[in-house]
């Protein structure tokens, strides 16, 4: 990832992990035009990158946010037009960050705010600092989550209680959203990046493409009935059993050595 952006801070941890940062931290992070493109601009260029990363980190700058929703100040006084046309890259920057092939980890730092939540949730995982809360609040503005708020929280809580956060628009603590089931883990703050990078590099240790292969089996499975879903499994296993990395692990195995996988 070569280019630089203007609202987002992009940054290799090591050759396998990347780091982004959603970085307008006097703003809270919030979404702004900008950041929709650019968003949409890095998501694609991953799926595209060859070999790309094997791992991402999504968090946000600073310590107040990882981001605190739609920026209402770039939005005050926008046609319906207008708000239709930005909405429509937010759209298509959540959708890319969902079809992002390698694992993403959501590192709420912060506040997390209507589509500062809804991008943690199209996260694989979300680690979160025990300072940070959540909240979709878009009912206080007279809208509704647009950016895959009313289906990813219902996946991971169940009907009642995203219901509950929908509506009410109330905010959750990230204890309360661990013990519900959207939150993996909670950290102190200052454990958190640490704690995130621990599992970015376990995953980064693994079988690049049996990674990718699990997450779209996870991710496309779930939207089949059962049986069909067991069979796309199996055929995506059966795709792995010729690579490269597939023999060196079981290699590795019997020579008690750790592995080299290459990606092939």
């Amino acid at each position: 990832m070569d280019r630089s952006y203007d609202t987002l801070e992009v940054s290799q941890h090591n050759e396998h992990i990347l780091i982004v940062k959603l970085n307008r931290p006097d703003a809270m992070n919030a979404l702004n035009t900008r950041m929709g493109e650019e968003l949409l601009h890095l998501w694609r260029a991953i799926f595209w990158a060859k070999p790309g990363p094997r791992c991402v980190i999504l968090t946000g700058a600073g310590e107040r946010a990882f981001c605190a929703g739609g920026d209402l100040k770039e939005r005050k006084g926008m046609t319906d037009e207008a708000w239709r046309t930005q909405h429509e890259i937010f759209e298509q920057a959540h959708f890319a960050l969902i079809d992002c092939p390698v694992p993403v980890i959501g590192v709420a730092n912060g506040v997390a705010y209507g589509g500062g939540l809804e991008t943690l949730l199209a996260c694989d995982f979300i680690y979160a600092s025990s300072k940070a809360t959540f909240a979709l609040s878009e009912t206080k503005l007279g809208i509704m989550p647009g950016g895959g708020g009313t289906q990813n929280l219902p996946r991971a809580i169940g009907e009642r209680r995203a219901k509950e956060m929908i509506f009410s628009a109330r905010p959750v603590s990230a204890a309360q959203g661990e013990a519900w089931g959207f939150i993996n883990r909670v950290f102190e703050p200052d454990q958190l990046m640490a704690g995130a990078l621990d599992l970015a590099q376990a995953i980064a240790d693994n079988g690049p493409i049996a990674v990718r292969a699990a997450k779209k089996s996870v991710h496309h499975g779930l939207q089949m009935a059962v049986t069909d879903a067991y069979q796309f499994e199996i055929a995506t296993y059966d795709k792995l059993i010729g690579t490269s990395d597939r023999h060196e692990g079981v290699l590795a195995f019997n020579e008690k050595r750790k592995p080299k996988f290459t990606g092939t």
